[in-house]
């Protein structure tokens, strides 16, 4: 158990004291959205003190320890366990479990709300959750057999956009255990934003994305050469870490076109907030989503925003009215969207500006964490 399981050096002896109830919410150590969901919920609960939450990462190869250590500094209690197969996974979440004893397991994303509540199962958890991050996820037979046995013993399964929840009724989950909570993001950091005139920002491209199959880097960077024919050449910024391989085909084919003088790749970035206040436009070209985090902050920052017309992402974007929805995988039709952006500055000031309202009046993360305190409270 110990090499299997990287524990906190500290007992828990704070959580043995406390009234409140424990959370235990377990998710990919990959640090992806649904990483960051985890994440935003344990520290609110920290600051609120009606949930005794923890986190359980499951490693990935880029689960990234000074990232995990900075989250122990603030005062949250993070194991991270094996990934390297699901029953080394298995063996030590129950472990995990029947150490620590949770009221509740919060199992967010694909494989691992199967993990989680499997382990949690066996262990002997009174409350099960699974929360749903994708539109698309991979369910073979076998894993949707899966998903169906275990609904009977969850108490709710968790969309994190209607688009979401709807998927999850598609794949004969029951209704009554269903709903949405959409996802939320922490407003105050693009504060500054109100004070950013649109004229003075840089005209470039951000997309903030880790690569992975699910986004479609690709896509944008055919749509960037497109552009070069319409006399139109700006700076692209890539944020985000991801598979080393996905990152690399985007790279090959940056330099195929000829465009390693407008892309910049920048890694996980951790001055994001600024740099979108610096910029008129962000783009998310993607395949699928479940409610896209990284385009809702592109709203907050006030940028004029254009992305994949998938499931989650029609969602959050009114076609006209606070940006533009493109077919998925059409780089001509991106290419003609961000050509008007940045033709006409108008237009994209006026959309930056509404889709900044659409996220302060509908995105803020402090709505999000009282419907998941509330809903795992009243559990």
């Amino acid at each position: 158990m110990r090499k299997s399981v990287e524990n906190n050096e500290r007992r828990d002896d704070t959580l043995t004291r406390s009234e409140a109830p424990r959370v235990l919410h377990f998710v990919t150590g990959g640090f992806s959205g649904a990483t960051q969901v985890a994440i935003d919920l344990c520290l609110a609960s920290l600051q609120t003190g009606r949930i005794a939450p923890l986190l359980v990462l499951r490693r990935k190869r880029n689960t990234d320890k000074v990232r995990v250590q900075a989250l122990r500094d603030k005062g949250l209690q993070v194991w991270v366990v094996p990934g390297w197969s699901h029953l080394a996974t298995l063996w030590a979440l129950r472990r995990l479990c029947l150490a620590l004893r949770p009221r509740v397991m919060v199992a967010h994303g694909f494989p691992e709300h199967l993990l989680g509540r499997w382990a949690a199962l066996w262990a002997g958890v009174s409350v099960l959750t699974q929360v749903e991050h994708n539109s698309r996820e991979r369910y073979s037979a076998w894993r949707l057999w899966q998903a169906r046995r275990l609904a009977p013993y969850s108490a709710k399964l968790i969309g994190v956009s209607e688009g979401v929840r709807q998927r999850l009724l598609q794949l004969g989950m029951p209704a009554a255990k269903t709903l949405a909570i959409p996802n939320g993001i922490d407003l105050r950091r693009f504060e500054a934003a109100q004070g950013k005139p649109f004229a003075a920002r840089l005209p470039q491209l951000v997309m903030s994305a880790r690569f992975a199959r699910q986004k479609d880097h690709l896509t944008l960077i055919r749509a960037l050469h497109l552009l070069r024919q319409q006399d139109l050449a700006p700076k692209l910024k890539l944020g985000g870490a991801g598979k080393a391989s996905y990152r690399k085909a985007a790279e090959d084919l940056v330099r195929q076109l000829g465009l390693q003088d407008q892309v910049e790749f920048l890694g996980h970035y951790g001055q994001m907030p600024q740099l979108l206040m610096d910029s008129q436009i962000c783009v998310l070209a993607t395949h699928y989503e479940g409610m896209p985090l990284a385009l809702v902050e592109g709203m907050a920052a006030g940028c004029a925003c254009v992305a994949s017309d998938v499931v989650g992402v029609s969602e959050v974007l009114a076609q006209g009215e606070t940006g533009f929805l493109v077919p998925e995988g059409d780089a001509q039709a991106l290419a003609d969207v961000l050509g008007r952006l940045l033709r006409e500055a108008g237009l994209a000031e006026r959309l930056g500006r509404a889709a900044r309202e659409r996220a302060l009046a509908e995105h803020g993360m402090p709505l999000m964490i009282q419907r998941y305190e509330d809903l795992l409270l009243s559990l």
